[in-house]
Parts: structure tokens; C-alpha cells; sequence
């Protein structure tokens, strides 16, 4: 072995690596204490969360309460082992049939279609739309192995064709994906009922010379008549 490196062995394989940077690795598992370090990394495994928010959190739940922490733990554990999906739609939900489907005052002769329950979530929000829903549970996707039949669309089908459905309002992302799946299932919902699709354009208080020219196009496609 050389004085600038190290020969360790990990599964079999022979990797070489730098005494500055075994030093390096040595120094980073000092840092914390091993239950500390573990959330950590366990914290890290969320979206979105980097190395730095994941040691801010892990050392914001140290100080709190432990009646607050046990809160936090037996909330995830809940939410695990009691959230699953609507029969009916495929939202999240606790229930067999969530409350959007059970509630009284909704449309039933409009459907939204949506990708995933985070698009239902911010669909809801707007407080404009009073039909009802179905999750796909993804896009159609090749490319990661993701076909027709692993989605929520053959629900979607027979509760489009066994029903009094006026309209389904496709409201999936212009992306790849979303364009391949919008076609696929308006393809085979068109025989039953009328498939329209969301608007894509400019958001509000945006300017025409920073948008790009598929939303300047998607904005021209989904022009509308003036109301006075």
C-alpha cells in the first residue's frame, strides 16, 4: 500500500481509496452518536429533504417533549397501517369510501381525472370544482415500467360506462407522460361520455416574453370566449 492510499475490500470488490478521504469518512461517523446519526439518514430518505434540513430536524425533535415525539411517531404509524385508498376514486383515505365520494353535494355526472392524490389535493384547494374524482395512481410510463394495467384505469372504465356520466375532465401534467396517458385513457372513455381536458397557459401575474414556446402554445390551445 502507498502512503497516499488504502486498498479496502467491500463485497468482493477492490477499491482504492485515498488516506485523506478515509480520514474524511472517519471524522463523519464521529460526529454523531449512533441512534442520532440513524435518524438522520432515515430523515434523508424523504423527498426533498438534503443532509443539512435532515441534522436541523433530527436535532429540532431531540428538543422537544417526549410525550411530542411519541405524537409524531405513533402519528406515522397510524397513518401507515390506517390510510388506504377509496374504493370508488383511489384517494387517500381511511375509510372504504372516502369523503369526497361519500358527500351528498357532489356532482356525480362530472369525473376529474388526476394522476395522484397530491393533484386532487391542490384541485380542492382552488374550491372551484364540486364533481368527483378518480386517482390513477400514475402515469403510463415505458420508459419505468409502468403499463396501463398497473394503473387505476379499468376502475375508471366500467365506472364511466356503468354510470350517468356527462363529462370527464382529464387533468394530467402536458408532460411525456402525461400526454401518452391523457390519449390513452380519453381513447377509451370517448365511446361513453364527453372527455375534455384542463387549460395549460400562463400563470398569473407572468409575462408572455419569459414563457416558453409549449406553454405559449398550450395557452394559445386553450383559449376561451371573452365574458363581459
Amino acid at each position: 500500500m502507498s502512503a497516499q492510499s488504502a486498498d479496502i475490500y467491500f463485497y468482493g470488490f477492490k477499491h482504492e481509496v485515498t488516506l485523506k478521504l478515509l480520514t474524511l469518512l472517519h471524522a463523519s461517523s464521529v460526529l454523531y452518536t449512533r441512534p442520532l446519526a440513524n435518524l438522520i439518514e432515515q430523515l434523508q430518505r424523504l423527498p426533498g429533504v438534503g443532509a443539512k434540513t435532515a441534522q436541523r430536524l433530527s436535532l429540532h425533535i431531540l428538543k422537544r417533549p417526549t410525550e411530542e415525539v411519541e405524537a409524531l411517531a405513533n402519528a406515522l404509524i397510524q397513518a401507515k397501517q390506517q390510510v388506504g385508498s377509496c374504493t370508488i376514486c383511489g384517494h387517500l383515505s381511511a375509510e372504504p369510501i372516502c369523503e369526497i365520494c361519500a358527500h351528498p353535494s357532489r356532482d356525480n355526472s362530472v369525473i376529474c381525472v388526476v394522476a395522484d392524490s397530491r393533484d386532487l389535493i391542490a384541485l380542492e384547494k382552488t374550491r372551484e370544482y364540486r364533481g368527483k374524482y378518480h386517482v390513477l395512481g400514475g402515469l403510463i410510463s415505458p420508459m419505468d415500467g409502468i403499463s396501463p394495467e398497473q394503473l387505476n384505469i379499468q376502475s375508471l372504465v366500467r365506472r364511466v360506462s356503468g354510470n350517468k356520466v356527462a363529462e370527464v375532465i382529464m387533468a394530467i401534467a402536458p408532460s411525456v407522460e402525461g400526454e401518452t396517458t391523457t390519449l390513452y385513457v380519453g381513447g377509451l372513455l370517448r365511446p361513453f361520455t364527453k372527455v375534455t381536458r384542463i387549460a395549460f397557459g400562463i400563470p398569473m401575474g407572468g409575462d408572455l416574453e419569459y414563457a416558453d414556446e409549449v406553454t405559449l402554445a398550450k395557452a394559445i390551445e386553450g383559449r376561451r370566449e371573452l365574458d363581459f
